[in-house]
């Protein structure tokens, strides 16, 4: 079962990977080109420093690349815990494919969620091979966001490490004081619906639905309020120390590289949930609750395969 969800999940990732490149080099088709056109708004959101931003075929570039962030998790992963060669090599050039791709959607959070969680990675699986790894990536990383470049693409990725420059980033900043006041006297917030696209729809007119979330957790706190907000961040935490928990009394091999990789997905998307609405936008709202079913039933097969006595499910 694991074997077909992550091969499914890795094929459509390359079509979309190949898809994204297709509209990099050799342009949109018409008919997304004319609905690109047809929307001003739209335009000022995805056509930035004379480049559009990619979304391949999801609905937005945010979705695009948190979708590809997650796939390269996965490759690592299970580059690392491949046994044969031409596994590792095939995965880690789909990893890197991913990464590629990820800059043509121009969503700098993005960029932060693949070192954030090599970064559990490393923690949670320290040895030689993985110090090695580690150490070339940091300093290929420190390269990268230092190198002199004209290049649209790596010029937004390198200016996703410096968010104090980022005028967007600041805009966001002072959206969420002004909305503290608010949070702290609405205990359970808003309601649904009640701000951001949404808030337009349903409620419009009112002073919620002309502020824009920009950001999971402040659209929980906001629609659901501290309350709310409070759930959603025990159900992460939860999740996550599960997730860590599984991998550590998972003995075979490949299950317990699947609950790695699910835990380091639910990671990064906790992580991604905080500058963009990483956990409520489909299919990514799909991914949280599947890795959080994978990562417990990966438990249970192994304990069908290494049956022992008083282990709690």
């Amino acid at each position: 079962m694991f074997r077909s969800i992550i091969n499914v999940w890795l094929v459509f990732t390359f079509l979309a990977a190949l898809y994204a490149i297709k509209q990099e080099y050799w342009g949109f088709f018409d008919f997304e080109q004319r609905a690109l056109d047809s929307d001003p708004r739209l335009q000022s959101l995805l056509f930035i420093d004379g480049h559009w931003r990619k979304s391949s075929i999801f609905a937005d570039p945010v979705s695009f690349s948190y979708n590809m962030v997650v796939s390269s998790i996965i490759c690592v992963v299970l580059a690392f815990g491949a046994r044969s060669v031409w596994k590792k090599v095939l995965l880690s050039c789909l990893a890197m494919l991913c990464l590629n791709v990820m800059l043509y959607s121009g969503t700098r959070a993005a960029y932060v969620l693949f070192p954030a969680a090599m970064f559990l990675f490393a923690i949670l699986k320290l040895n030689k091979q993985i110090l090695i790894f580690s150490v070339f990536f940091f300093i290929f990383f420190i390269i990268l966001v230092r190198l002199p470049t004209s290049n649209p693409n790596l010029s937004r990725f390198q200016s996703a490490f410096r968010p104090n420059n980022d005028a967007s980033y600041n805009v966001r900043k002072q959206n969420q004081k002004l909305i503290q006041p608010f949070i702290q006297s609405h205990p359970i917030g808003g309601g649904l619906g009640s701000t951001g696209a949404s808030g337009v729809r349903f409620s419009d007119g009112t002073f919620l639905s002309r502020f824009p979330p920009d950001s999971g957790y402040v659209r929980a706190a906001v629609e659901l309020g501290w309350i709310g907000l409070g759930l959603l961040c025990t159900l992460t935490f939860l999740a996550i120390k599960t997730g860590i928990d599984n991998y550590f009394k998972i003995i075979d091999p490949e299950l317990k590289n699947y609950c790695l990789a699910m835990t380091l997905i639910l990671f990064a998307l906790a992580v991604g949930n905080f500058p963009q609405e990483g956990i409520l936008q489909f299919p990514l709202n799909v991914y949280f609750y599947l890795t959080i079913a994978l990562i417990n039933i990966a438990l249970r097969l192994d304990i069908k395969k290494n049956p022992r006595s008083n282990t709690k499910i």
